[in-house]
C-alpha cells in the first residue's frame, strides 16, 4: 500500500499543528475532524495527516477506538511503511545500543523515542520480545518482525500482546511465537555483574526490567558488606545487583511466588544462595512486620509497581509512595541508605521527591538526597513526550 492510496485525515482549526510540526507525536480524538469518512477508517490503518488548511504533515497510524487517534510515523507524506522502512528504524536503534553494551541484552526499541510509536522490543541475546501496543503495529506485525530478524539476526521472536496499553487501543490480549521456538526454560541475563532469570513467556512485561540497570549499579556501589532489603524485588533486580557488589546479605520481598523463585534461581546461578533470602507477601504488610520485628538494614530499596499509571490516580499514588517511605525509613540503620523508585507516568520528579520526603519525616527520620537516577540510555527520552521519561529513583542517606 502506497501513500497515494492512503486516506487523508485533518486537524480541526483549533488544533495546534505547530506542536506536531515541532515533534509532538500524537493527535487526540478531539483534535481531528471526525466526519463519516474518517470514522470508517479501520483501526491500525495508515493515513496522511493534514493541518486545517489541508497541508500534509506526514504519515500517521489511525485508530478511532483510541483517545490517541493518530500516531506520527513519518513526517515525509510520501514515506512507504514497508519492511525496508522498519529495517531503517531497527538499524538506527541497534547502532545506539551496540555502542552502549558489550552483550545483546537491552531494550532495543523504546516506542515513540525510537520512531516506532507504541512498540516495545526487548532483546535477550538471540531472542527478541515484541510488545505491539498500538493497533498499527499489529496490522504490520509481519514486516515489523521480518525487519527485526533481518537487522539483528535473532533466531526467536516472541509477540507479547498483553497489558493495559493494548486494552486502551481496543486490542485483544494474546501471546505467540512469531519466529523460532519458545525457550524451554527461563533465560539467564547478565547485567551489572549479576545473573537474572527472565521468564519470557509468562513473566511481567517482556520478562525483565532493563530500565533500572543504572540504578541497580548505583545501589551496588553502596552495598559492600551491607545488609540489604529489596522490596518489590520482582526477579531480584536490586538484590542480586547488591550481591554482585559485595553485599553481606539480601532479603528480597515480593508478592509473586514465581518471581521469587526466579530470583532464587538467579542467586543460585551467581553462587550466592547462602547470602540471599526471600519473603513472599504484601509489601506494606511485610514492611510493617519488619518494623515490629525491629529489623535493621544498611540499604533498603523500594521499587513498587506504578501507583499512578494515569492522572486520575495521581493523588492516591502519591499517598502510596509516601506510605512506602514512611514504613521503610525506620528500617534503615543510622547512616544507611534508602532508595525509592517510581515508574508512574503521571508522577513528576518534584511531586515524587516531595512525597518521599514527607514519608521519611513521618517515619521519624531525616535524610539527604545523594543520588537521583532515571532509566538507562537504552530507554531514550523523547523531549516532546513527557510520558517517555517515566522512571525516577531517589537515594537518601538517613
Amino acid at each position: 500500500m502506497t501513500p497515494s492510496s492512503f486516506p487523508h485525515v485533518r486537524l480541526t482549526p483549533k488544533a495546534e499543528a505547530r506542536a506536531i510540526r515541532h515533534g509532538f507525536p500524537w493527535v487526540y480524538a478531539n483534535e481531528l475532524v471526525l466526519d463519516r469518512r474518517t470514522r470508517a477508517i479501520a483501526p491500525g490503518a495508515l493515513a496522511i495527516l493534514e493541518d486545517s488548511e489541508r497541508r500534509p504533515l506526514g504519515v500517521v497510524a489511525f485508530n478511532g477506538q483510541s483517545k490517541i487517534i493518530c500516531r506520527m510515523l513519518d513526517r515525509d507524506p510520501e514515506a512507504v511503511v514497508d519492511q525496508a522502512w522498519f529495517e531503517a528504524r531497527f538499524a538506527r536503534a541497534l547502532a545506539h545500543r551496540a555502542r552502549l553494551y558489550a552483550e545483546p541484552y537491552y531494550r532495543l526499541i523504546h516506542a515513540e523515542a525510537d520512531g516506532l510509536p507504541g512498540v516495545i522490543v526487548d532483546r535477550f541475546g538471540d531472542i527478541a520480545v515484541v510488545q505491539p501496543n498500538a493497533a498499527w503495529s499489529e496490522t504490520l506485525i509481519a514486516p515489523l518482525c521480518a525487519a527485526l530478524a533481518a537487522v539483528t539476526g535473532v533466531s526467536t521472536i516472541i509477540r507479547n500482546g498483553t497489558g493495559r496499553a493494548r486494552v486502551l487501543e481496543g486490542l485483544p490480549e494474546e501471546m505467540d511465537v512469531v519466529l523460532g521456538m519458545a525457550p524451554a526454560a527461563p533465560v539467564p541475563v547478565p547485567m551489572n555483574g549479576a545473573t537474572y532469570l527472565a521468564d519470557l513467556m509468562g513473566g511481567q512485561k517482556t520478562g525483565l526490567f532493563y530500565d533500572q540497570r543504572p540504578n541497580h549499579a548505583f545501589a551496588a556501589s553502596l552495598a559492600k558488606g551491607a545488609r540489604v532489603l529489596d522490596m518489590f524485588s520482582h526477579v531480584g533486580g536490586f538484590g542480586l545487583a547488591a550481591l554482585a557488589g559485595g553485599a553481606g546479605n539480601v532479603l528480597a520481598v515480593d508478592g509473586s511466588a514465581p518471581a521469587l523463585e526466579l530470583a532464587r534461581g538467579g542467586a543460585g546461578a551467581m553462587g550466592v544462595t547462602g547470602r540471599f533470602a526471600t519473603r513472599q507477601g504484601d509489601a506494606f504488610d511485610v514492611l510493617a512486620a519488619l518494623g515490629e520485628e525491629g529489623a535493621s538494614f544498611d540499604l533498603v530499596i523500594c521499587d513498587p509497581p506504578a501507583f499512578a499509571p494515569a492522572k486520575p490516580a495521581l493523588e492516591a499514588g502519591l499517598r502510596a509512595y509516601e506510605r512506602v517511605a514512611r514504613l521503610a525509613a525506620p528500617l534503615v540503620a543510622e547512616g544507611g541508605y534508602l532508595g525509592l523508585c517510581s515508574c508512574s507516568h503521571a508522577v513528576d520528579l518534584t511531586s515524587f521527591r516531595n512525597a518521599c520526603a514527607r514519608g521519611i519525616g513521618r517515619g521519624g527520620r531525616r535524610g539527604q538526597i545523594v543520588h537521583t537516577g532515571f532509566a538507562g540510555p537504552d530507554h531514550p527520552l523523547m523531549p516532546h513526550l513527557a510520558e517517555s521519561g517515566y522512571l525516577k529513583a531517589i537515594f537518601f542517606r538517613l
